[in-house]
């Protein structure tokens, strides 16, 4: 078992039968009331093996959230909350989150809000939740198209990352992942990138050293900076255009996070290569891996026009003006970085004309 501790809460990495669930759960919460959220997916794949695997849990009430980027809205909080009231939850008790990205997001907002805040777990069962979305501390839902428009920060109390849950992954989820372990590579370790870049087979990104290094990337920026006031800022590489496409496309044909978070890094990664900030040869590196695994998107030029109408109101923005993380080389980068409409604009035509021109 592998442990990261902060001051918050602590990440234990491993098999979760070995981990301290377990005795958490009967020393902390042994006369409380524990409900379970999940969703379709985690709700037949994951929950029968933590219920029949931690005796403590039989009583666990379970709430199951539809499924889907699209579900991370007020009105499904608003029914968890009531059921929560229905059950009669207090301040003492537990939720416990066993999901993916969206499970965590949401799950961790509901719980921070009901009753000014009750105590929750995240078991994130997806890899993107794994490296990025269940660690930090952010919880956030959507406001129609606009990502994570309403959120607090506040922090589970443990997380249990145990890669079994990976096991009946869809192929796309491990891409989802993979999207956010790349940035973590450009944002911050060259290392990471290297390896990650050669990996062919995907599930390799499964294994727990991988795991941890990327856990670890993230981990060390949130400790330096934990409500985004400086560094942490990195994180969002790639999210201004990706978090713009992918609420762009939610209600037409879904972008998945990761493949839009990947265009958006590529998009920004031109903008830093056109300003000359980032090398020719990098920008050309990054733009081979990303494209690989992750093609580009086709856009007219009304949607490229609706993408940045997005990108305006992004939440990170400052003085009304587009804010961005930019790449000055691979694994080292540069926060508060105003880009222009026009910028963007360049971007993604030119990856689309690339994309047609590799067609």
């Amino acid at each position: 078992m592998h442990t990261f501790n902060s001051a918050q809460y602590s990440i234990e990495v491993g098999p979760i039968e070995e981990s301290s669930f377990n005795s958490v759960l009967l020393n902390n919460y042994a006369h409380s009331k524990i409900v379970i959220i999940v969703d379709e997916n985690t709700h037949d794949s994951c929950l029968e093996y933590l219920l029949t695997t931690f005796d403590v849990l039989k009583e666990a009430e379970v709430m199951l959230l539809p499924a889907g980027e699209e579900n991370k809205v007020m009105e499904v909080c608003f029914q968890v909350w009531e059921a929560l009231s229905e059950y009669q939850i207090g301040r003492k008790d537990l939720i416990i989150n066993l999901g993916g990205g969206v499970v965590t997001d949401m799950g961790g907002f509901i719980a921070s809000i009901f009753k000014r805040g009750i105590d929750f777990m995240h078991i994130p069962t997806s890899l993107l939740a794994m490296v990025d979305a269940a660690i930090g501390g952010k919880t956030g839902i959507d406001l129609g198209p606009l990502k994570n428009q309403l959120g607090v920060f506040a922090h589970p109390k443990m997380i249990y990352v145990d890669p079994i849950f990976l096991g009946s992954l869809p192929a796309e989820e491990f891409l989802n992942g993979y999207a956010e372990m790349l940035k973590h590579g450009l944002i911050y370790d060259k290392a990471l990138w290297d390896k990650l870049k050669v990996m062919n087979d995907l599930a390799q990104l499964a294994d727990v050293e991988t795991l941890m290094q990327c856990i670890a990337v993230k981990q060390t920026i949130v400790e330096q900076d934990p409500l985004e006031k400086a560094i942490r800022k990195v994180l969002n590489y790639g999210h201004t255009v990706g978090h713009a496409i992918e609420g762009y496309f939610m209600d037409k044909d879904p972008v998945a996070h990761g493949h839009a978070v990947a265009i958006g890094m590529l998009a920004e990664a031109h903008i830093a290569y056109k300003r000359t900030t980032l090398a020719k040869e990098a920008f050309h590196e990054i733009e081979t891996i990303i494209l690989q695994h992750f093609p580009m998107i086709h856009l007219e030029e009304e949607d490229i026009t609706e993408i940045i109408r997005l990108t305006l109101h992004d939440k990170k923005n400052e003085q009304n003006k587009i804010n961005c993380t930019l790449l000055s080389a691979i694994g080292d980068s540069m926060i508060d970085c105003f880009v222009s409409p026009e910028e963007i604009s360049e971007a993604l035509n030119y990856l689309t004309i690339y994309k047609i021109n590799l067609n």
